[in-house]
C-alpha cells in the first residue's frame, strides 16, 4: 500500500459543490455528490452576525471539500436584478475573497415557490416545512446549476 488513495481506473474522483440560497435569516445548503450528478440537503444555517455565518460556511467546506459555490441568485421575473441581486454579488465576491474558490451567481426565480410546492405535497407538518424550505431551495438551486453544465458539457 502506497499511502495513495486507491479507485477504479478511468474514475475520476471530484471534490463537491455547495449551493447557497442565502437569506436575511437563514442560509439553505446543499452539496453535490463526489461526481457532482445530485445535490443533497444539508441542515440550514441561522444567520447571527457575518463572522459568524463565514465560519459556519467554512466548517461546511472544509468537511465536504468543496471545490465550487453556486449562490441562488435573486433576480426579477422579468429577468433584471434589484437590491436583493447587488446584495448577492456583494456576498459573492466576499465567499470569493475570504475561501479563494470559484462562486457562481444561479438565477433562483422560483425556487422558493417550487420547493414549498414539493414540500405542501408531502405530509410534512407546517412547522417542519418552514425549517426545511430553505434546504429545499439550495437543492433546487444547485440541482439546477449541474443539470445545466452538464448539459453544456454534453454539448
Amino acid at each position: 500500500m502506497t499511502g495513495q488513495s486507491e479507485q477504479e481506473p478511468g474514475v475520476i474522483a471530484h471534490r463537491r459543490v455547495l449551493g447557497l440560497d442565502v437569506g436575511a435569516k437563514r442560509i439553505g445548503l446543499a452539496v453535490s455528490d463526489p461526481l457532482g450528478i445530485t445535490a443533497q440537503g444539508l441542515e440550514t444555517v441561522q444567520r447571527r452576525n457575518k463572522r459568524l455565518d463565514f465560519e459556519a460556511l467554512a466548517k461546511i467546506i472544509k468537511k465536504f471539500d468543496v471545490a465550487e459555490i453556486v449562490v441562488g441568485y435573486p433576480l426579477r421575473m422579468s429577468g433584471t436584478g434589484g437590491s436583493g441581486a447587488d446584495k448577492m454579488q456583494r456576498f459573492a465576491e466576499e465567499l470569493r475573497q475570504r475561501f479563494q474558490l470559484p462562486v457562481h451567481l444561479w438565477d433562483e426565480r422560483l425556487t422558493s415557490a417550487q420547493a414549498n410546492r414539493l414540500l405542501r405535497e408531502t405530509n410534512m407538518s407546517i412547522k417542519r416545512r418552514g425549517e426545511v424550505v430553505d434546504q429545499m431551495a439550495a437543492v433546487l438551486i444547485l440541482q439546477s446549476w449541474m443539470d445545466a453544465r452538464q448539459s453544456a458539457d454534453a454539448r
